[in-house]
């Protein structure tokens, strides 16, 4: 077989391992279309094929035309690459600076071959360009360095494959190039590059697609353990973290609390589902917002919600839960337009030894019940298992002490 025909054959491995890859950031895509940026990802591996086979088939045969058509395809799959991963993370770039910089390298590669036509100065323009871009995205993402496991692969490989391009270039080209296309398609620079492309590009490929199939993944467990509504754990959700909280703690310090809306039932009946929802997520918003960032909050079911409170006391417990059912009943909920008052009762409690979750459960909703039964709108905890617990009999409490 004629050696130009295998080595062509070998040199388009590459662009053909690069096709492939955007094949497959077109079905995630496909799979998950709200993620703009895997068509990005796409768009860059085809675009780097397209413009490496431009380069190896020498199509367009012109030269100068070849020169400035391939690295316009070559800084354009580096842009959408960097845009793609810096989209992903809600910071990019923007059609207008990428536009502007693909203008920019256009403008340096046709003048230093129609102008000044010099080979090395557009190695190293578009090389170093291209290492430059890619520092811009680590830089702009250092906190992946921080995330989880395929995050900090991702950044990485990024900073790497960015990195890499100023050693070699410098270590294979140096301050001359060969001058005609044999010589160079057999130089150092040229094999270095393709073995760094085929290497660091299909690292960097699968990292960023590693990523994005985590980002599916992670939906897929916030669908599963998140209520759409309120935006706080289901009741899976909850108990599944309540129990491993359980499982790597034991019964250390830590409290519990039940909370219901009461009478909401009538909400539905009398001002519509929609009202209801509108309350539910109300609530849902403003346990979110008196909870500490280690408390895991729970919409259970219906109008019932929870919060497991670790690190703890039961008293503290009670005090949260006062604060809650105030801040409940003095709520204005404008959704309900002055037509009623929403009221909550709370069942409290602490972590006992020997406690799972259904024991455990099962407890403070009793202490709910209590609440519930004896007039609502109150706090039922142990200290007080059959007695109100509210800001008026404290009120109430306060004043008879001070009268004796």
């Amino acid at each position: 077989m004629n050696g130009v025909i295998v080595k062509t054959t070998l040199q388009l491995i590459t662009p053909g391992i690069l096709f492939v890859f955007g094949v497959a950031f077109v079905c995630a895509w496909l799979v998950e279309k709200k993620r703009n940026y895997l068509l990005l990802l796409a768009s860059a591996c085809v675009l780097f094929a397209l413009g490496a086979m431009s380069q190896i088939l020498s199509l367009p045969p012109s030269v100068g035309v070849n020169a400035i058509v391939s690295g316009a395809l070559y800084t354009s799959a580096v842009i959408a690459a960097v845009e793609g991963i810096l989209v992903r993370s809600g910071r990019g770039l923007g059609p207008v600076i990428d536009m502007a910089i693909l203008a920019g390298f256009v403008c340096l590669l046709a003048y230093f071959f129609y102008v000044d036509r010099n080979l090395v100065a557009r190695v190293y323009i578009q090389n170093f360009g291209y290492g430059l871009l890619m520092l811009l995205a680590a830089g702009r993402l250092t906190a992946l360095a921080r995330g989880p496991y395929v995050d900090r692969a991702l950044f990485w490989v990024l900073l790497l494959f960015g990195l890499h391009f100023f050693p070699r270039t410098l270590l294979t080209v140096g301050f001359s190039a060969p001058i005609d296309k044999i010589t160079f398609g057999n130089s150092m620079f040229w094999q270095a590059l393709q073995l760094s492309l085929a290497v660091l590009g299909a690292g960097l490929a699968l990292a960023v697609l590693a990523a994005a199939v985590s980002d599916m993944i992670d939906d897929l467990r916030r669908e599963r353990d998140f209520d759409l509504l309120t935006g706080i754990l289901n009741r899976r959700g909850f108990q599944d973290r309540v129990s491993a909280h359980l499982l790597k703690h034991g019964s250390g310090r830590a409290s519990f609390a039940l909370c219901d809306i009461d009478n909401f039932k009538s909400i539905n009946d009398t001002l519509g589902h929609d009202v209801g929802d509108d309350v539910l997520e109300e609530v849902g918003r403003m346990l979110r917002n008196a909870s500490r960032k280690r408390d895991i909050v729970g919409r259970l079911g219906g109008e019932e919600f929870a919060v497991f409170l670790p690190d703890t006391e039961e008293q503290e417990a009670v005090d949260y839960a006062e604060r809650l059912r105030t801040a409940i009943e003095q709520n204005s909920f404008s959704v309900l337009g002055g037509a009623r008052q929403v009221t909550a009762s709370f069942g409290v409690g602490k972590l006992q030894p020997g406690d799972n979750w259904p024991s455990l459960y099962k407890r403070i909703d009793g202490r709910l019940y209590e609440a519930k039964r004896t007039g609502r709108n109150r706090t039922i905890s142990s200290a007080s298992p059959s007695a109100v617990i509210d800001a008026r009999a404290r009120a109430e409490r306060l004043r008879l002490d001070r009268a004796t």
